[in-house]
Order: C-alpha cells, then structure tokens, then sequence
C-alpha cells in the first residue's frame, strides 16, 4: 500500500510538472489562461456580473488592469510601420528579381478579391435569412441618449479619382501619423522593386540596412510577446467590466449572427487549406492557435503581424520571401472577417429601422463592403467606423451605429481572429501556388533542350 501511495505521488508530480512545462514551453496555453482568468475577474467585478465593487470604482479598476494591454499595443504600434516596410521590401526585392512581385502579386490580388465577395456573400444571406433586426425591440433602447463618435459623422466623402491619386503617398511622414497602411503598402512595393532594378553591387548595402531595421524591430516585438499574457488577462477584463450582460442578451440575435458568419467563414478557411493548399488540417489548426487567441485578445491585425510571420515561416514552413510579401499585405487589404460583420451590421440595422432594401441596393452594398474593406487600418475598432461608409451607400441612417456599439468590441475581437487566420491561409496557398508553378517549370525545362539541337 505505501509503495502504491509513493507511485500515485509521483504520478501525480509528473503530470503536474508536464503542466508547468506546457504552460512555459507554449504561448499560446499562456494566452488561452489569462484569456479565461480575464472573463472571470472581470465578470465578478462588473457592476453588471459580480456587483463586488461599485460602478465608478470597478470602471477607475478597469483602466489599471487594461494598462499591460495599451502597453503591450503601443510596443507593438511603434515597430508596426517598419516592420510592414521592411518585410514587403525584402519581400518584393530582397531576391534582387521582380519575379516575386509578378508571381505573387498577380495571384494573392484575386485571391484576396474572391475570398472577401464570398465573405460578403455568406454574411448578406445570413442577414437575410435569420432577419436578427426583426428579434430587437427599439423600444428597450434609448437611441437618442446614444452618442455616436464624431469620426463616424465627419468627413466629406471624395471622388473615386481622388481616392485613387491619393494612393500614393506623397507625404510618408504622413502617411506614418495617419497609420495608412494601403499608402505604405504600395509606397514599400515601389521601393521593393526599385531595388531589384538597382545594381545588386549598389543595392546589397541598402539590403542590408532594410535587414538590420526589420531585425530590430522584431526584437522590440520579441520584448512585447514577454507582456501578450498579461496584457491579454487586462484587454478581456477590461471588456468584461465595461460590458453588461443585458445589452448582450438585447443584441444576442446580432451577435449570433455574426458569430455563425465568422464561423461558417472559418470553416470555408479550412476547406480552402485541406482542398487548394493541400496542408493537414489538424496540424495548420494547432498552427495559426497563438496568433488567433492575440488577435481575439488584442482586435489588432497589426499587432499580430508579427507572430503571424513567425508562424508563417516556422510553423507552416512558407518560404520567407512568400510570407514577408503576403502576411503585410493581407493585414492590410484582406479583411474578410470585417467585410462580412459590415453587411450584417448594415442589413441589421436596416431591418431596426423597417427600411426596405432593393436587390440592386443590395449588389451595391456588397460592392461597396468590399472596397471598403480593402485598405482598412488594422486597429482596434476600424470596423465601426468603416461601417459609416456601408450604411450611407444604401441610405441607412449613421445613427443606428450606436445601437450595436455595446457589442462591437465583442465582435471586433472575434473578425480579427478570421482576418489572422486569413492571412496564413493565404500564405499558405501562395506558397502551394508557386511551389506547383515551380515544379512545372522544371518538368518543362528539360523538354525544350533537344528542341535546341
């Protein structure tokens, strides 16, 4: 008996030591942990939930616990721009041929084009289907104590030629404060294949120089992974204090709307690995888990880039070239998650508001969800306020926004995580795409030299 009592100790050591070594060895375990603490502290503090602190002193709490997760973003959002700048470059140019950009530019174009109109498509007939406005009773909100945030009621509208000359930045400074990330996107091309069009005598020094900047950035995001957990544990508590349990249930419609949206999209993800990439499914699952639960935690694109090139590169084994190219660029225009919750959001409001909505409005509101959404900063929040846009192209008053900002955090935490996964998705396929033409390409070459002689 004592000696089976000794092997049930030692059992039980081992299998509390092979947790300690999970919990160190795995970020991702590390995130899923703070993720859940988070909603537990803050629903036992919430003035809504747990009722343990008064509303003023729970809401002063809340800024404190938050104050590891605005660190960890602001670490993130000062490297953010070099690091999309220099990625594309060598992306682009670092081979010293302007192959990459034609190889993959002119495929990861359409893709991300086709990926975010069946986005679009999956989120209208969703929105018509379950009809979620029918489920809300306007009369149990006050619409007009609601605010709306003055971005989203400022801002004349511009022609399409303007749009498009503004693409180019003429200001980088600019360009660096207002975040734009498309005009850096197509500023950092430029310059890629500028630099493949330079001697490569000439060209290696500034290689070298655009290495050494991307290096140290991604230092400074290795020093702000070491805060992820903890600044996840203060993003979701913070959430969870502020947002009440009865705006949740008023809007449970909505959000299980697009809730199933995100999740039947998701599974289109995984259609698309198993089917077109021809990568195991479990394996790229347990793969793209670390970036997924940063990006629910953070509702930043931009700040999981970085993880999300880690994992492209060592996880997925996508080629570095590939990865540098499409990982930027797909945080920047491949927004399928925040394309689809736009037309729910506008269908929704719609039917709040008993306004009709004609099919050609419809096709005209799909089109302009995926021009929206295409250039889009990566940040907290933009979805709500790219949602303006939506609502004004089909006559939908800008006002109804502030009937689904109680949840719109909610649901930006749940779109980024489909717009990360998205993204390695895409690197994914590019990575299939070129490896296919690579190999038919060599098949070819040795064909056509008898034809020489």
């Amino acid at each position: 008996m004592p000696s089976y009592e000794k092997q049930l100790n030692r059992l039980e050591e081992q299998g509390f030591d092979a947790i300690i070594r999970l919990f160190k060895r795995h970020l991702w375990v590390q995130i899923l942990c703070a993720l859940v603490l988070g909603v537990m502290v803050g629903s036992w503090l919430s003035p809504q939930g747990g009722q343990l602190l008064k509303a003023d002193t729970a809401y002063r709490l809340a800024e404190w616990l938050k104050l590891p997760g605005t660190l960890f973003l602001s670490l993130i959002q000062m490297v953010v721009i070099p690091l999309v700048i220099t990625s594309i470059m060598l992306g682009v140019g670092g081979s010293g041929d302007s192959s990459t950009l034609k190889d993959v530019g002119l495929r990861i174009a359409p893709y991300f084009v086709v990926t975010t109109t069946i986005a679009v498509t999956i989120g209208i007939s969703l929105a018509l289907l379950l009809k979620p406005g029918l489920y809300v009773d306007t009369s149990a909100f006050n619409l007009s104590a609601m605010t709306v945030p003055d971005a989203l009621q400022s801002g004349a509208e511009s022609s399409l030629p303007e749009r498009i000359s503004q693409l180019i930045p003429t200001n980088l400074t600019q360009a660096q404060m207002d975040q734009s990330m498309l005009q850096l996107v197509i500023y950092s091309i430029i310059m890629g294949l500028a630099l493949t069009s330079v001697s490569h005598s000439r060209a290696s020094v500034l290689r070298q120089v655009i290495e050494g900047i991307q290096e140290v950035s991604m230092k400074v995001v290795n020093w702000a992974m070491l805060l992820a957990p903890y600044a996840v544990f203060g993003l979701i508590a913070d959430i969870s204090i502020r947002v009440g349990l009865d705006v949740l249930l008023g809007m449970s419609a909505y959000v299980g709307t697009v809730l199933l949206g995100l999740i039947i999209l998701l599974c289109f993800y995984f259609v698309i690995v198993k089917l077109i990439a021809h990568y195991p499914l479990l394996k790229f699952a347990k793969a793209v888990r670390p970036a997924q639960l940063l990006a629910f935690s953070t509702s930043s694109s931009a700040a999981v880039m970085p993880l999300s090139l880690q994992t492209a590169q060592h996880e997925l084994k996508v080629d570095e070239s590939t990865a540098r190219f499409v990982i930027p660029l797909g945080a920047t225009i491949n927004m399928d998650g925040t394309a689809l919750y736009q037309v729910i959001a506008a269908i929704f409001l719609a039917q709040v508001f008993a306004i009709e909505i004609s099919v050609s409005e419809i096709i005209l509101l799909a089109i302009t969800t995926v021009g929206a959404s295409i250039g889009s900063p990566s940040t907290p929040g933009v979805g709500i306020v790219i949602l303006a846009t939506v609502l004004a192209s089909v006559g939908i008053p800008a006002e109804g926004i502030a009937l689904i900002l109680g949840v719109d955090r909610l649901l930006d935490m749940c779109r980024t995580a489909v717009n990360v996964s998205g993204d390695l998705v895409a690197s994914l396929v590019m990575q299939r795409w070129l490896s296919v033409a690579a190999d038919a390409e060599a098949e070819a070459q040795p064909s056509a030299e008898p034809l020489k002689e």
